[in-house]
């Protein structure tokens, strides 16, 4: 079962809570799409501040983004001048996603990343960077391993799928240390997937990080 269950979607409604909360009937499909582009934007805007993740909270007429950096001073900018860009990027992104006249309040909060190690979708970009950057893939595998043991994990396992280091075939190098239940939902166990450009083309990046259950 673990490895055919993402561990995010194990645990949610039980230790972890939805990304996305909202509901409407009428409008879900146009309204999911909208969340997608919005999340996969912010995502690219923000690449160089640490960013982890973004949460969505829709109502009647506000949406709000709670964004999880880890140099949140790259966000907010000087007397706040990057959070108003990044308000009125969304507000342009809205304008064109949205089927109404009248667009929703956008509200941002900006909430900081205190251990980068422990994130695993910070440690998954830093793994795609490192790749892209041709660096030994031994080297990029025990050292971000060892940072998130150091850290306070109970567990890490990051793996690699493509043609590592330029070879001719594709193969998986993996690297897991302490313990990773994949079936025992008690346990918070995250979960990202990233791919990294090469000059080979994309290698796959999966990490797993064991928190345990506190």
């Amino acid at each position: 079962m673990g490895k055919k269950v993402n561990p995010i979607g194990f645990r949610i409604g039980s230790v972890l809570n939805w990304e996305s909360r909202w509901f409407d009937n009428k409008n879900y499909k146009e309204t999911l799409l909208q969340d997608f582009k919005l999340r996969k934007l912010i995502t690219d805007r923000l690449k160089t501040a640490g960013f982890s993740r973004v949460e969505i909270e829709r109502s009647i007429n506000s949406i709000r983004f709670i964004i999880f950096v880890s140099k949140p001073g790259m966000v907010i900018g000087r007397g706040g001048s990057g959070l108003e860009e990044l308000k009125k990027f969304i507000n342009e992104t809205l304008r064109e996603t949205t089927k109404t006249k009248n667009l929703p309040k956008v509200d941002i909060k900006i909430e900081t990343v205190k251990e980068p190690n422990l994130d695993a979708n910070i440690v998954a970009h830093n793994v795609s960077e490192q790749l892209a950057r041709r660096l030994p893939y031994k080297r990029i595998l025990n050292q971000n391993a060892e940072r998130v043991m150091q850290a306070g994990a109970k567990g890490v396992k990051i793996l690699l799928s493509g043609r590592i280091n330029g070879a001719a075939i594709h193969r998986k190098e993996k690297i897991q240390i302490g313990s990773m239940p994949f079936s025992t939902i008690r346990e918070k166990v995250f979960y990202a997937q990233l791919p990294a450009l090469t000059k080979a083309g994309y290698v796959g990046v999966k990490v797993w990080i064991n928190l345990g259950d506190k």
